[in-house]
């Protein structure tokens, strides 16, 4: 891509605080954006074939409220990434990542996290800290289980459909606002679902199929008719 293309996409992005470059086969994160870092609020890289973030620049955009840098080739986020207090979306879907940086936690902003198609092998301890998360995807991960620290998620909606996973920690029922559970085509037996999610949780919407058993068995178990009410009485409040 030319100098003066990019620099006309900077020039636009000066004055809407959007910048936009996707499928471009950009290799590395634009760097004549630091004349930006106090003025842009959206920034969308998707599709292009970026490895890595410069930390030093990464951390500069103080008014950022959406980053997405879906379908690159990052390894690994910058700590620096993690002084975006005021970012409340962030996009990473389909990359190469394996883990998040300790300082995660301190996006305080954050409310939508996608991190599908990605190489997460369990998940993050540090979304925990995230108070205002609403709904976090990751689905599409290498997740084999699902550890006690889940109760303390903030999330609205948590998808986590196509891992591996075959246990889960009977405090994802404490969840204090998870409504919606998705879990499809992972590895659970159906005696690895902790009841209470049927009996003693806030879930009214719960997607299990594609897993090793048949729907038809959850439907048998003892709490099944009270995550029933739920559910219907959220499908008539949206109907």
């Amino acid at each position: 891509m030319g100098n003066s293309a990019l620099r006309a996409h900077v020039e636009t992005a000066q004055k809407t605080g959007v910048f936009q470059l996707k499928d471009r086969g950009l290799t590395e994160f634009p760097l004549e954006l630091q004349k930006l870092t106090s003025n842009l609020r959206t920034i969308d890289l998707s599709n292009n074939k970026i490895e890595s973030l410069p930390p030093m620049l990464i951390g500069k955009f103080t008014l950022l409220k959406s980053l997405s840098l879906n379908n690159n080739k990052l390894t690994v986020l910058p700590d620096e990434l993690c002084n975006l207090k005021k970012l409340e979306t962030l996009s990473l879907n389909n990359n190469h990542l394996v883990d998040l940086p300790p300082a995660f936690g301190q996006l305080s902003a954050l409310k939508t996290l996608s991190l599908s198609g990605n190489q997460l092998r369990a998940l993050p301890p540090q979304l925990c800290s995230l108070r205002h998360l609403d709904v976090m995807d990751l689905s599409k991960n290498q997740i084999r289980s699902i550890p006690d620290i889940v109760g303390e998620l903030q999330v609205i909606e948590l998808n986590l459909n196509q891992n591996q996973i075959s246990q889960i920690s009977v405090k994802i029922s404490s969840c204090p606002r998870l409504k919606v559970l998705r879990l499809e085509e992972n590895c659970l037996e159906l005696s690895m679902l902790p009841q209470s999610i049927l009996s003693d949780s806030q879930i009214c919407l719960l997607a299990v199929e594609g897993n090793l058993f048949e729907i038809k068995k959850l439907r048998e178990l003892e709490g099944y008719d009270k995550y029933m009410e739920r559910f219907t009485a959220t499908k008539k409040k949206f109907a």
